[in-house]
Order: structure tokens, then sequence, then C-alpha cells
């Protein structure tokens, strides 16, 4: 009996999983499925005049950022690492803060900086009587955008590198030491080799954000993959095309995703005793010290400062005609989304990660690897999927609606549900590896414990697992609820009418020219996403190793 009613717990998991990995994969087989059909002029066009500029331009915007994310966050990793200098501990944290800066806030807040009456221009003039070349200040063209992109986005780089070499043994520096070898050749054959792995997961994790972006792309008027699909959706009302493009820019992804596992191969390195120590730091003094610090106040003055400084400035200005019963149900409607989806996402999670660690299966793995697939696909393709599910699933729901006496007519399509439907399926990962971490440290055998004492594997899990990793679900919960309160273009696609969040606000404000009143809707998001950061890494540093 004992036997059997585990059996079917098991089985009650399972059928659970299988179910949130069916809908993780619908929105993506129906964009795919969709390629088949056959094409309209509009595409025909599309493919002979544009489509070559939209794999350029994207290109070109992942390639570039990608080489100045991984000089920038690798060079700041190994500094923090391998040296101590003046307000090494400051900067330390300070380098995970532009995280909280969305690169559409950022960018437009770098052009009302530098446009013609912007501080810098407008004090040229008032202070010094110096009228500069436009060309000169123009943030708004692709060397732009790969600035904007590299300095909101390094961190990730910076991040998952840093945490690898704290954990790497001393010996490996110290031999390079011995053997002549300066800082400069230390990270050049040493850190580098070694570190090829994080480097590579951290600037995956950049050219994601950059494909996925459509705030900094629309501002500065640069023709993505992104842009297209929004205006064959919203401007030619071609849902045809805008699929197409959703499937090649799924495509692309797919072979980045691809190339990242070629690029990261097989090596690795780890150590056969558990006595590491981590690497010795070498103390600057002096004009190095100085340099060090100063290098690391420029990289997080542009990253961080002084556009918080500058919204701050707008938001002094404007801040008597922004507070309104308005701004406030902004607020609610970006808590109450992010609020649920994120508990959702949690509870998916939660279920996933259960099943997957207990059963030793293939098809455990593979419902484990799926979970990823939301956040690897960029946020329009997610939405033109689900939008293509809830209008399929009205229409076949149109004769219930008449029985219950409704008007047939798109009831989910246009509902709040569609929103939180799509952010559960894109931002699930993010929850999945925080609980799969805290399943990973507690291991197995708490719940082995449980189980023959009497209790059941839901017993066990609501008993013991769960207390047990209740940091992992918390720090999930913060990643999870951070991202959705700053994501764009999936809430553009598929929010309700007449519903807008700070987000979605603080762009429509910049795209209407009214950049100081997009400053406060942007402030809230980076004082909610600086302080769960913060939050996050206090549950970081109580969990045990």
């Amino acid at each position: 009996m004992w036997i059997r009613n585990i059996k079917w717990q098991f089985n009650s998991w399972a059928i659970l999983t299988f179910v949130f990995v069916l809908l993780i994969l619908l929105p993506n087989l129906s964009v795919f499925a969709q390629l088949f059909t056959e094409p309209n002029e509009n595409w025909y066009h599309i493919k002979e005049y544009l489509l070559k500029s939209y794999v350029i331009n994207s290109l070109t915007l992942v390639f570039f950022t990608a080489l100045f994310t991984i000089l920038i966050g690798v060079s700041l990793a190994w500094f923090v690492s391998a040296f101590e200098f003046p307000l090494k501990n400051f900067f330390k944290w300070g380098m995970v803060l532009p995280l909280s800066i969305p690169p559409y806030i950022g960018a437009y807040t770098y052009h009302g900086i530098l446009n013609y009456t912007g501080v810098i221009q407008s004090e040229l003039r008032n202070s010094f009587d110096i009228s500069v070349e436009q060309k000169y200040f123009d943030i708004m063209t692709m060397p732009g955008a790969i600035f904007i992109f590299t300095m909101f986005l390094f961190p990730y780089v910076y991040i998952i590198t840093k945490s690898f070499l704290e954990k790497q043994a001393a010996s490996l520096v110290e031999n390079a030491r011995l053997l002549g070898s300066n800082s400069f050749e230390i990270f050049y054959r040493v850190i580098i080799p070694i570190s090829r792995t994080a480097i590579i997961g951290g600037v995956s994790l950049v050219i994601l954000e950059v494909l996925n972006d459509y705030g900094v792309v629309k501002y500065f008027g640069i023709q993505t993959f992104s842009t297209a699909i929004f205006q064959a959706w919203f401007g030619m009302g071609d849902h045809g095309s805008a699929v197409r493009l959703a499937g090649i820019l799924m495509s692309i992804v797919i072979v980045i995703l691809v190339l990242e596992k070629l690029f990261r191969g097989r090596r690795k390195y780890s150590f056969s005793t558990s006595k590491v120590r981590p690497i010795q730091k070498l103390k600057l003094t002096g004009i190095k010290g100085f340099g060090m610090s100063a290098y690391f106040f420029i990289v997080f003055s542009f990253a961080f400062l002084i556009p918080l400084a500058q919204l701050a400035l707008w938001a002094f200005m404007t801040y008597d005609i922004i507070f309104t019963e308005e701004f406030y149900q902004l607020v609610w409607n970006s808590v109450f989304v992010a609020l649920i989806a994120a508990i959702l996402i949690v509870v998916a999670a939660l279920i996933i990660g259960n099943y997957t660690r207990l059963s030793n299966g293939r098809i455990a793995k593979a419902a484990s690897k799926v979970t990823i697939l939301g956040y690897s696909m960029p946020g329009a393709v997610i939405a033109i999927g689900v939008i293509t599910i809830f209008i399929g699933l009205d229409r076949k729901l149109f004769p219930v609606y008449e029985a219950i006496g409704l008007q047939p007519t798109l009831i989910l399509s246009l509902s709040i549900s569609m929103l939180i439907f799509a952010y559960v399926i894109r931002f699930l990962a993010i929850g999945y590896n925080s609980i799969e971490s805290g399943f990973d440290k507690v291991g197995q055998s708490f719940t082995e414990a449980s189980r023959t004492l009497g209790m059941s594997v839901t017993q066990s899990f609501f008993k013991v697992d769960l207390k047990m990793i209740k940091g992992a679900v918390a720090g999930g919960f913060i990643l999870v609820f951070v991202d959705i309160l700053k994501e764009l273009p999936l809430t553009l696609i598929l929010q309700p009418f007449n519903f807008y969040t700070l987000a979605t606000k603080a762009f429509q404000y910049a795209s209407d020219e009214m950049i100081q009143e997009a400053s406060i809707p942007s402030l809230f998001i980076i004082m909610i996403s600086g302080l769960s950061i913060f939050l996050f890494h206090k549950i970081l540093e109580k969990e045990p190793s």
C-alpha cells in the first residue's frame, strides 16, 4: 500500500510537470507551425527589401555588445577577485546596480543628457558660449545603442565570472606568478581560459537580452526583428508576416544557443580536493590603487550614477504633475501583474523541480531543459505565439460564451490572463534555476528519511523540503518579480486596452518626447529593482554554502 501510494504521488507530480512543459512549448510550436502556411504579398516585400537589414542590424548589435560586455565584465571580475584597492568593497556591490536600470530607460536618459536642450550642451552654450556639432552628440545611432546595451548589461558577465573566480584555487595564479608572469599575462593565459564557461554563460544572457529588446531599438530608430514584428503586427495588421519574422528570430536564437554549447565544449576546470583557497589578493597602493578605483568609478558613473542623477533631476521638475491618481494606478498595475505571475512561476518551478530531482529518467531531464526555453525566446516571439493560442481558444469557446449569455468575442484574448500567461512562460526559467539550486544544496537524504518514517512524497515536500529551501524560493521570487517589473515587449503587445504599467508608461512618455515626465515611473522601477537586488544578495549571504 505504501509503495502504491508513493507511485501515485510520483505520477501526480509528473502530470503537473508535463502540463507546465506543454504550456511552455505551445507558443513556440504555434509560431513554428505557421511558418509553413502560404505567405502574403507583404512578406515578399519584407523578404526582398527589409529582411537583410533586420539580420545585419540585429547581428551587429549582438556581436559588438557581446564583445564590449566581455571586455568590461571580465576585467572588473578579475580586478575584484585578485586585487585590493580603495573603495573595492563598495564597487564589488555597486557593479551589480546597473542591472536595476532597464536599457530602454538608459537610452532615453542619455538622449536627454546629450541632445541640444540637454544639460551638457545647455551648459556649454550658457556658461562658455560654445556651440557644438550635433552629430558628435547624437547617441541615437548604432554605436549609441551598443553603448547603451553594454553599460546596462555587462553585469551579467561580471556577476557570473566573479562568482566563478572567487571559487578558484590560489595555486593556479600563484604558480603563474612564481614562473614570472605579470598580472596581464596571468589574466590572458590563465584567467580567461579557465573562465571560458562562465564568460560564455554570462554573454549568452547578454545576447538574449539584446535580441529581446524593443525599447532601445525603437527609440533609436534601428530596424531589428523586434521592431519589425511590432510594425507587421500593429502597423500593417499582418499577422502572417509577424509570425514569420518571429519564426526567423526564434531560429537565430536556437542557432546561438547551439553555438554556445559548442564554444563551451567539454573542457571543465575543477579540483580533486575540497581544500580550495581563494586567490591571494595583491594590495594596490599609490597611483595603481587610484587608477584601479578610477576605472571602477568611471564604469559605475556611466552605468548607474549619471543616469540616476539625471532622472532624479527630471523627477524634481515634474513630480507635481505626475503624482496623480493615474500614477498610483500604474504602480498597482505593475505590482499586481508581477506579483501574480511571480507566485505562479514559483509554484510551477517547485513542482517541476521536485519531480525532476526525484526522478532520474530522461523525461525528467528533458522537462528541466524545456523550462529554459521561454527565457531563451525573445518576448516578441512569445507574445505572437500566445496571441495565436488565445485567439484560437476563444474561437473554440464561442459556443460556450453563447450558452452562458455572453456576446461571442475575444474574451480571453482581451484579458489580463493572456499577459500573465506570457510572463509565466518567459520567466519560469529564472525561478526554476533558483529553486533547482536550492534542491541541489539540500540533496535527497532528508526526503528519504521522512519517507522512511511513513510520509508520502507530498507530505515530505511540504513538511521538510519546502522549509529547507525557503531561501532559494524567496530568491527566485525576487528575481522573477524584478524582471517582470522591467519587461517591455511582452507588456506592450499583450496588455489589455487602457492597462498600463510603469514600464509601458515610461516608454510611452519617452516616445512622445515627454522625457522628463518619464523619469518618475523609471525611478520607481529602478528603486524597486535595486531594493530587490539588495534583498536577494542578503538572502544569498544567509544561505549555507
